[in-house]
């Protein structure tokens, strides 16, 4: 497998983003990887304009992992009280299962330490049991502590469950490590 190249988002890759995170999580495209929440949600799963803040943001990059220029998965990265956020992690559901997100979020967690933050948080729809195995592997706990979902908030997808809320998980990233 080549390798991959991680580069920060421009707002020009913005319809990219929104079209590769909404096929890793919404509609039948979202099928073919693991991490679809067709059942769940509809809509949309990103919002550019909260995309665009967010790449203009201080301490914050919406990282992109492309391989021979062709984009294959995000995520944002972000310092949010004192910790680095991890967040919108997108695969190509084509490749979800192949070391492609592993390599994403050890980048998210080299540039979290850069930047000498000691630990990183999520959040993740708390009935994702097999998302939570998956951090939960790489070092990262629940918290205990759950965020309601922002239901009426179409921003963030329409819910076709009344059961959805997001739960803190959280790593020790051992800050400076990488710096």
């Amino acid at each position: 497998m080549d390798s991959l190249t991680f580069r920060a988002a421009t707002h020009a890759d913005i319809p990219a983003l929104v079209e590769l995170v909404t096929s890793a999580y919404r509609g039948d495209a979202s099928r073919a990887g693991w991490t679809t929440e067709a059942d769940m949600l509809d809509g949309q799963r990103i919002d550019p304009d909260g995309l665009r803040r967010d790449i203009d943001r201080p301490r914050s990059v919406v990282l992109l992992a492309e391989r021979d220029g062709v984009l294959l998965a995000c995520a944002h990265v972000a310092e949010e009280d004192g910790a680095g956020y991890f967040g919108m992690f997108s695969v190509r559901p084509d490749l979800q299962g192949g070391g492609v997100g592993k390599a994403v979020l050890a980048e998210a967690e080299r540039i979290a330490r850069g930047w000498r933050l000691p630990a990183m948080r999520m959040t993740v729809i708390d009935i994702r049991d097999e998302l939570i195995a998956f951090y939960e592997r790489r070092g990262y706990a629940r918290t205990g502590i759950h965020k309601p979902f922002p239901y009426g908030d179409e921003r963030f997808g329409i819910p076709l469950r009344e059961d959805l809320r997001f739960e803190v998980l959280h790593k020790e990233l051992g800050a400076g490590a990488d710096a």
